[in-house]
């Protein structure tokens, strides 16, 4: 994974390399003969200054010229004409009769050695010999121009463009993260809107594929609130309006019709209060937290075994669980999963054939707990669907409202389980809570 800390440093590490090198080439530029002679203060202008003297045959002011060079900056000027012969210098050491070959052992000097060839007339060419010593050469370089203030302009100007390129690919994807923000809590957030940086590899990329997957569920969850809402008020417009009706009904009849409605009134009134309950415990299943402890899972599905016996006593419920077999879970959302698949169980289950209620370890996928009753079990299209809210399987008419299976759901989901519904080979409906085996 590109690391956003290995960008930053990379971005320092460039900053310093381009620096170095624009400085090293700058500094190249700076000591280029043709940069030397039109920028350095003692020739950019000798040449011509002298020419305009000597095209007039003014020979002392075009002297002046160059000795005034030596006097301000120490150059050596020679000019020489077509033939060899040198014509001018500033030089003491120089005689006039001199001629081009002797300026080859320049070459051996220490001084900066420049040429120019001027045009003195359409016919002629003159050339222009300059020698520099180091020190006067290293003072102007060192200028403001080519010392220390270039050197600052250039590190100035590389490090802004790798800042501003270094903060462009921090800022944007954060900005667009900040707008996800905003749209998750205006409830309009698009799944796409971060795919470009969730194909980031770097710490940006793994905010933003973090942040899809939350607001993802996050939008489940809303949408399921909004449906279970939506179920919510669709059942409780049924007994209400029963309710109504009867209600109606008894302030119109006599004192004797009076006497036989009250019984359903009562009967709705009921069935109305189990309804809000069961919505209210799913509402605290979904927002209580877990408080794990150390089970011993054949006393815990024996007392199971023993309230169910209460309900219904015609049922009989076998129990298969190894005598040490213990888990590490919340007992109270545990003895509510199993006890609404046990009550579905005893629902559907025929009498005179035995209920089952099996707890195994499996290795491989934790502890697996089992209800499983002998009924017709349910439409192969509905095992998907059993879990949600309100829905109920065949043949289960007005006994319940949907919730129990939801509930139970919702128990497991928060123990860390897996809830499984389905119909037996051999016949019957069995639900399979699969939890892990922590021991500690």
């Amino acid at each position: 994974m590109r690391s956003i800390f290995w960008r930053i440093l990379g971005a320092f590490w460039l900053a310093l390399i381009l620096t170095g090198t624009l400085t090293f080439l700058v500094t190249r530029l700076f000591n280029q003969d043709s940069w030397v002679l039109t920028r350095h203060p003692g020739l950019k202008d000798l040449a011509s200054q002298w020419l305009h003297y000597y095209s007039q045959a003014q020979l002392e002011p075009a002297q002046q010229v160059l000795l005034q060079a030596r006097r301000n900056h120490h150059i050596d000027v020679q000019v020489f004409a077509e033939n060899g012969q040198m014509i001018a210098s500033n030089s003491r050491m120089r005689r006039p009769n001199e001629r081009i070959n002797q300026i080859q052992e320049l070459h051996r000097s220490t001084w900066r050695r420049l040429t120019q060839e001027v045009s003195l007339n359409p016919e002629q060419n003159l050339l222009f010999v300059y020698r520099m010593p180091p020190v006067e050469l290293r003072k102007w370089q060192t200028s403001w121009l080519s010392g220390p203030g270039t050197m600052l302009a250039v590190a100035v100007l590389v490090i802004t463009l790798v800042s501003l390129l270094l903060a462009l690919s921090i800022t944007r994807p954060l900005m667009r993260l900040r707008n996800a923000v905003h749209e998750l809590g205006e409830t309009a957030y698009q799944q796409d809107s971060l795919a470009r940086i969730a194909k980031r590899h770097d710490e940006l990329g793994v905010l933003a594929r973090d942040f899809n997957r939350m607001g993802q569920r996050l939008q489940g969850m809303l949408s399921s609130q909004r449906q279970l809402l939506r179920d919510v008020s669709h059942e409780l417009r049924s007994p209400l309006a029963r309710l109504q009706v009867g209600l109606a009904l008894a302030e119109r009849a006599s004192h004797d019709k009076r006497q036989e409605l009250w019984p359903r009134l009562v009967q709705e009134c009921e069935r109305l209060d189990s309804l809000i309950d069961e919505i209210l415990t799913l509402a605290r299943v979904t927002q209580e937290q877990p408080n794990p402890e150390q089970i011993q899972l054949q006393p815990f599905l024996q007392s199971l075994k023993d309230d169910a016996s209460l309900l219904v006593p015609e049922q009989r419920v076998q129990i298969a669980c190894p005598e040490k077999l213990t888990l590490f879970a919340d007992r109270k959302m545990l003895a509510r999963a199993l006890d609404n698949l046990l009550r579905n169980a005893l629902r559907f289950n025929p009498p005179g054939k035995p209920l089952e209620l099996t707890a195994t370890l499996q290795h491989d996928r934790g502890i697996l707990l089992q209800v499983r009753d002998r009924g017709p079990g349910a439409p192969a299209e509905l095992l998907d669907e059993l879990a949600a809210p309100f829905v109920r399987g065949s043949g289960q008419g007005n006994n319940g409202y949907g919730l129990g299976l939801t509930i139970t759901q919702r128990c497991v989901e928060q123990l860390g389980g897996v809830l499984q519904l389905e119909n037996h080979p051999d016949g019957g409906f069995v639900a399979s809570i699969i939890l892990p085996a922590r021991l500690d």
